[in-house]
This record gives structure tokens, sequence and C-alpha cells, in this order.
């Protein structure tokens, strides 16, 4: 397995799923998850576990989508958890995930809503 830059903040965790994402890295994406991570994609559902989270991202990511990075919205800390947000640059509803601080001082995602669309 190939040593990857690690989320050292919680909001290195966005950067880091763009650039692992536009060069087509599913392997990439999904170590920035804990094993039992919950996605709430696709829409609608939820996709459980980091080898689920991966094996969506490889189809997804078979399509060649192009991520744009959002700015961040202010992340929240609390001990070993952080929510992250950002605004979807076409303003449609909200984008946040839940991280926990790992024991080596890294963090990974363990909830992560990318669609969130006002009623």
């Amino acid at each position: 397995m190939t040593a990857r830059e690690k989320a050292m903040s919680p909001e290195d965790i966005t950067r880091l799923f763009v650039e692992r994402s536009n060069v087509g890295d599913a392997d990439g994406v999904a170590a920035l998850y804990e094993e039992d991570a919950v996605l709430a994609y696709p829409p609608g559902s939820q996709t459980v576990g980091r080898e689920a989270i991966r094996a969506l991202w490889a189809r997804v990511l078979a399509g060649a989508p192009h991520f744009e990075p959002e700015a961040p919205l202010p992340t929240l800390i609390s001990d070993e958890l952080a929510l992250t947000s950002t605004p979807p640059r076409d303003g449609a509803g909200a984008r946040a995930q839940v991280a926990r601080r790992q024991p080596d001082g890294s963090w990974l995602r363990v909830l992560d809503q990318p669609e969130f669309t006002r009623p």
C-alpha cells in the first residue's frame, strides 16, 4: 500500500478528498474514513464501512468527475470530535462531516453528509 498524506487537521480531509478524487484514487478516498464510518450517499440511503465506501467511490470515480475545493465554514472541535462543513458552490444546501482524532493525531471521517438540501 502506498503511504499517503494523513489529515493532520479536520479541514485537511476535504482537501485530500478533492485531490484523491480528481486522480481517481478510490482507495485513497476510503482511507479518509474510519473502518465503521457512515456515508449518507447515494441520496436517500447510507453506505456503511470503509470497504463499502471504497467500492462506492470506485464506481463514482470511474466516471472521472471533477471536484473543486469548497471554502470551509468554521470547524467546531470538542475533544476528539470535529464538525466540518462547506457550503456547496451551487448554493444547494450544505455538506457536513464529523471527524475523530486518531491516536497518532491525524483525523478520519466518522459521519459524512455530502449533500443536504433545504426542503
